[in-house]
């Protein structure tokens, strides 16, 4: 616990360290934390900035909001265009790059905007380990990531969310829905919303960890091992509201859901900042 509260304070340190800071924040456990810490550190001197995309849920959007206003922080949004970009959503293996590099560009405007003197992110410690082209973006436009600098992993994250009360503290990974389309089929506007029905319909039928995964007219679901019996209870609901989303037919995988298994079934491995 020591540790733990150690890589805390060394992650308010570097927050203070800033002098005022805008924090990229997705309503995540991660981002989620970083704001509650940046508030802590700077007060009104650090800002909440959440780009609005498609690829994002509406509920995910509705629940970031909730907890900036628990945080009492000030919440910026701002429309991100990374579907108008081609090399986006022509989806290629490294479609997180030109995601994170729109996102950061309009957070460095934002922070000039506000007279803010740096934009924050919410890697852990973690993520350096694994695929992710968004780090890559995240060094060309220097963005300051103190809970990975602090050292703090995905499970800390977590503990120190819970010790804060944060309803985040146990929340699924929700990566953007981009996610759920396979790498080299084009993301568009309309999947994105299939596949954002979907998973709220899910959740709507008491499901937590899942994933709703765009194949054509074919929805293939991937569950927890702890939600597959509740799926199986709500098997003819989830199927008309998958149908209702657009698709004709709709699948069930029997590999149970894990993170990284686009990634893993693409062959690819961690890449790293230069």
């Amino acid at each position: 616990m020591s540790s733990l509260h150690s890589k805390r304070d060394a992650a308010l340190s570097r927050l203070r360290g800033l002098g005022s800071t805008l924090v990229a924040y997705s309503g995540g456990v991660d981002s989620a934390l970083l704001l509650a810490l940046a508030v802590e550190a700077l007060g009104d001197k650090a800002v909440a900035f959440t780009a609005l995309s498609p690829a994002v849920a509406p509920d995910e959007l509705e629940g970031a909001r909730a907890v900036a206003k628990l945080l009492g922080a000030r919440h910026i949004e701002k429309r991100s265009g990374e579907l108008e970009d081609p090399r986006y959503a022509k989806n290629p293996v490294n479609r997180c790059y030109f995601c994170k590099t729109e996102l950061y560009t309009l957070a460095e405007a934002e922070a000039r905007a506000q007279g803010l003197a740096s934009v924050v992110s919410g890697t852990n410690a973690d993520e350096l380990g694994d695929y992710r082209p968004g780090l890559l973006a995240a060094g060309e436009h220097r963005i300051v990531q103190p809970l990975a600098e602090a050292g703090l992993t995905k499970d800390e994250v977590r503990a120190l969310s819970r010790e804060r009360a944060l309803p985040t503290w146990d929340k699924p990974q929700q990566p953007c829905l981009s996610s759920r389309i396979p790498y080299g089929t084009e993301v568009t506007a309309e999947r994105l919303n299939q596949v954002a029905r979907s998973e709220m319909a899910l959740r709507g039928l008491g499901l937590r960890e899942f994933r709703v995964r765009y194949h054509g007219e074919i929805a293939r679901i991937e569950v927890g091992e702890h939600d597959l019996d509740q799926l199986l209870r709500v098997r003819g609901a989830a199927v008309a509201a998958l149908k209702d989303a657009g698709f004709k037919f709709v699948s069930l995988d029997l590999e149970p859901f894990r993170s990284g298994r686009l990634n893993e079934a693409a062959g690819l491995v961690p890449l790293r900042r230069a």
